[in-house]
C-alpha cells in the first residue's frame, strides 16, 4: 500500500507543476500567477479541495496522443471564501495556454453542476489562448456545453468571471452570460476576433489593449464590471464582492454586523449635501455613503455610463442594491447605456433576494437624434420591465428632480414600488418649469407686452404649484415627505418591515423584456 500512494503522490506532484518549471518561469515574467496561486489567493487559507485532478485528454490528431496535459489545462474543485462553500475553475496557462478541448470544458461543466446542485456561487479564473485547435469541432462543442450551463444556472446561483489574460472568440461568451466580469488592467483582455485578424478583414490597426483590455471593456462598452491594477488585488475584490451576495436564490445575503445599542441619530450633512437650486450639480455618491454602515459603497461599473451609479453597501447589516442618478454627469438624465446599465443590475438584485434603493434626481432621457436612431425607447423600457419585473423590497427617495417618464422609469409607485421617500427639495413634474410654462402659457406670453419678464413670471407661477412634493403626495403617489436628516433611520425601518415581503405574479414560463 506505502508504495502504491508514493506513486499516487508522485503523480499528484506531476499534475500540480502543471506546464513545468519553464512555462511557470514565463507566466510570472509577464506579471501573472498560476492557475493554483490564484486559487490559494482567492480562497480562504488551506480550503481549497480538488477535484478532477487526474482528468485526461482524448485527443489523437495531430501528435496530440504523444503529448500529455497534466490536469487538462484547468484546475477544478471547491473551497470557502469567508467560511462559506463556492466552486472554482482556473485555467492554466501553463499547459496548452489554457486552450480549451472536450475534457477541459468537462471538468468546468462539472463544477458548475456541483455549483447548482448544492447552491452555491461558481468562479471562473479565465486564462486562455481560445478553443484547442487539434480537436477540431469537439473543442467547440465543450464552449457549447459551458454556455448552456452558464444559461440555465443564471438567477440560481452567482456566476463570477475573473479575466487574467487573454479571452477571445467563443471563449468570451460564457463571461458575458454570467453575473460579474472582473479584469486585470494591462495584463487581460477581451475580444471576439484579435487585432491581426481585424486588420486582415477591414484595415484598421490597433492592439491588442486598446481593442479588448481593461480599460476599454470597463469604461467604453461596459462588458466589465470591475477592474483592479493586479491579480492579487482583483481576488480581494471578488471575495469583497461575495460578502453581499447569498449562496443562491433561495438564502438571503448574509447579515453584516451592526451594533443595535448605537442608536441612529439624525445626520446634519444631509442638510446640505444637495443644493436647492436644481442648476447646481453634486456628488450623488456622498448621499449613497452617508446612508450605509460604515460608509461602504461597493460601486459596479463605476466607469462607464457615469450619469447613473449602482452598488452594493448595507444598511443595518442588510445588503442592499443602490441605485442613484448622478448629476456631475448628463445632469443625471437617462440614456442608453445607463439604461441597460440600471435594468441588468436590478435583474440581478431580484434574483438573489437584494432589495433595491434608489435616490432619484433625474431630469428626464436624454435627448438627441443618435439617441432615438440608436433605439432609446428599447433601452428605456428595460427599465420599466425590470423594476415592475422586480418583486424584491423597492424603495424609492426623491432627493430633487423627479421628472416625465424617467420619474415613471425609476421604481415610481405605479410600477410598483413598495414605500416612496421625498425630501422637501423634490419635485414631481411632467417636465421643468421652464419647459413647462412655455408650452401652458404660450399664448400668454407671446401676447404680453414684455414677453421675456411674463416668460419669467409664468416659469415661477408653475414652481409654485409644482416644484413640491405635496402635490403628488397629495395624489398618493408619494408615500411620506421627510426630512433629509432622517433618511438613514427611514430606509433602515422600511427594509426591517420590507423583510418578509411576498409578491406572486401570474403564471407565465417567463416574461419578453425588450431586449
Amino acid at each position: 500500500m506505502e508504495r502504491k500512494v508514493w506513486e499516487l503522490e508522485d503523480r499528484r506532484r506531476k499534475v500540480e507543476l502543471g506546464g513545468g518549471d519553464r512555462r511557470i518561469l514565463q507566466q510570472h515574467e509577464k506579471g501573472k500567477l498560476t492557475a493554483r496561486e490564484r486559487i490559494e489567493l482567492l480562497l480562504d487559507p488551506g480550503s481549497f479541495r480538488e477535484l478532477g485532478t487526474f482528468v485526461e485528454h482524448r485527443g489523437s490528431h495531430f501528435g496530440m496522443d504523444q503529448m500529455e496535459a497534466p490536469g487538462e489545462g484547468v484546475v477544478t474543485g471547491y473551497g470557502k471564501i469567508n467560511g462559506r462553500i463556492v466552486y472554482v475553475f482556473a485555467q492554466d496557462f501553463t499547459v496548452f495556454g489554457g486552450a480549451l478541448g472536450e475534457m477541459h470544458a468537462k471538468k468546468i461543466c462539472t463544477i458548475m453542476d456541483h455549483a447548482a446542485k448544492n447552491g452555491a456561487p461558481v468562479i471562473g479564473l479565465n486564462d486562455s489562448g481560445g478553443a484547442r485547435i487539434q480537436e477540431g469541432v469537439i473543442s467547440l462543442d465543450g464552449y457549447g456545453h459551458i454556455f448552456y450551463r452558464n444559461s440555465v444556472y443564471s438567477g440560481v446561483i452567482p456566476q463570477i468571471s475573473v479575466i487574467m489574460g487573454p479571452c477571445a472568440g467563443g471563449a468570451v461568451y460564457s463571461p458575458a452570460i454570467t453575473d460579474f466580469i472582473f479584469m486585470v488592467e494591462k495584463t487581460s483582455q477581451m475580444f471576439i476576433t484579435g487585432p491581426k485578424v481585424i486588420e486582415s478583414v477591414t484595415g484598421e490597426s490597433i492592439s491588442a489593449e486598446n481593442l479588448g483590455g481593461a480599460n476599454v471593456q470597463s469604461s467604453v462598452s461596459g462588458v466589465a464590471h470591475f477592474t483592479a491594477s493586479s491579480e492579487e488585488q482583483v481576488l480581494q475584490d471578488v471575495r469583497r464582492l461575495l460578502s453581499f451576495l447569498p449562496q443562491n436564490c433561495e438564502e438571503k445575503p448574509p447579515r453584516g454586523n451592526w451594533d443595535e445599542t448605537n442608536a441612529e441619530q439624525p445626520m446634519e450633512a444631509f442638510m446640505t449635501i444637495v443644493p436647492e437650486d436644481t442648476t447646481k450639480v453634486y456628488d450623488v455618491k456622498h448621499v449613497i455613503h452617508l446612508v450605509l454602515d460604515n460608509q461602504d459603497f461597493l460601486e459596479v461599473q463605476p466607469n462607464f455610463a457615469k450619469n447613473l451609479v449602482i452598488g452594493f453597501g448595507r444598511i443595518q447589516g442588510r445588503s442592499v442594491g443602490m441605485i442613484a442618478n448622478q448629476p456631475k454627469y448628463m445632469a443625471g438624465g437617462l440614456d442608453i447605456d445607463s439604461s441597460d446599465k440600471l435594468a441588468r443590475f436590478i435583474r440581478f438584485c431580484d434574483s438573489f433576494q437584494i432589495p433595491l434603493v434608489t435616490f432619484e434626481d433625474v431630469t428626464g432621457f436624454i435627448p438627441g437624434v443618435k439617441q432615438e436612431h440608436r433605439g432609446i425607447i428599447r433601452h428605456g423600457a428595460k427599465i420599466l420591465y425590470a423594476y415592475s419585473e422586480a418583486t424584491v423590497p423597492k424603495i424609492t427617495v426623491i432627493l430633487r428632480k423627479a421628472f416625465g417618464g424617467a420619474y415613471v422609469a425609476l421604481n415610481s409607485k405605479a410600477i410598483g414600488a413598495d414605500l416612496v421617500y421625498a425630501w422637501p427639495t423634490g419635485e414631481v413634474a411632467v417636465m421643468g418649469p421652464e419647459g413647462a410654462a412655455s408650452i401652458i402659457f404660450a399664448k400668454e406670453i407671446a401676447e404680453s407686452e414684455d414677453p421675456l419678464e411674463a416668460r419669467g413670471q409664468k416659469i415661477q407661477e408653475y414652481k409654485d404649484k409644482f416644484s413640491n412634493p405635496y402635490v403628488a403626495a397629495a395624489a398618493g403617489m408619494i408615500d411620506d415627505v421627510i426630512d433629509p436628516r432622517e433618511t438613514r433611520m427611514k430606509l433602515a425601518e422600511a427594509l426591517e418591515m420590507l423583510e418578509h415581503k411576498r409578491e406572486n405574479r401570474p403564471y407565465k414560463k417567463h416574461g419578453n423584456i425588450p431586449l
